[in-house]
């Protein structure tokens, strides 16, 4: 495989990528992540491939909105809504019961998924452009560091992946935080850019917004 090297205004080749079950590696504002049609068996087994992950972990999903989160997800409580409202585009991935549309080879079987809707204008724009919820797992070979810069990526990557954006834009170097929707209330999994704090400042101001069951 020969991987494209794109600059952010190449942004329509990154679409042709994706919407043939092809790999893009992009720089958000947590880190760079792995972008493929995260609807397409195909394509989800090809990021696995990539990063030689083990097809146990699941993976997450970038989205453009809530509108596109209710195509993907069920029974979505309204401290959902709320959180999305303060933090999305950004660093919140929030975990949600899936709908069948979502393939279980995304969740290893499990029947929710993480959702985010990411603040980088390159990511963000990648998933509006193709309209599909697009896989936002980071960029690093599986048990290895995060990568930090595009000459990382390249190094792990060349002839892995279908494309890669240089960019030199600076990421956060934080990942989102991740937060469970799906029991009786939130549950904080992975702490991130978005501290508990933050979240309960938003859903403690309405009890019912706290209690998810």
């Amino acid at each position: 495989m020969k991987t494209e090297i794109l600059s952010p205004a190449e942004i329509t080749k990154a679409v042709d990528v994706i919407f043939n079950d092809g790999t893009v590696a992009l720089p958000t504002e947590t880190v760079w992540g792995i972008c493929a049609n995260g609807l397409s068996e195909a394509a989800i087994a090809a990021v696995y491939e990539a990063k030689g992950r083990p097809e146990t972990k699941p993976m997450s999903l970038f989205v453009s909105d809530m509108d596109m989160a209710e195509k993907l997800c069920a029974d979505i409580p309204a401290g959902a809504y709320a959180l999305a409202e303060a933090f999305w585009p950004g660093p919140l991935t929030m975990v949600l019961k899936k709908k069948e549309i979502v393939p279980d080879v995304l969740t290893a079987g499990g029947k929710t998924v993480g959702l985010r809707c990411p603040e980088s204008s390159l990511a963000l724009a990648l998933v509006r452009m193709t309209g599909l919820p697009l896989t936002g797992t980071s960029a690093n070979l599986s048990g290895e560091p995060n990568a930090e810069s595009f000459e990382e990526v390249i190094r792990c990557f060349d002839g892995k992946l279908n494309a890669v954006f240089r960019d030199d834009a600076p990421c956060g170097g934080l990942p989102s935080t991740v937060v469970d929707m799906t029991g009786d209330e939130p549950k904080i999994l992975r702490q991130g850019g978005i501290t508990e704090r933050d979240i309960e400042a938003v859903l403690k101001e309405n009890k019912e917004l706290w209690s998810l069951g």
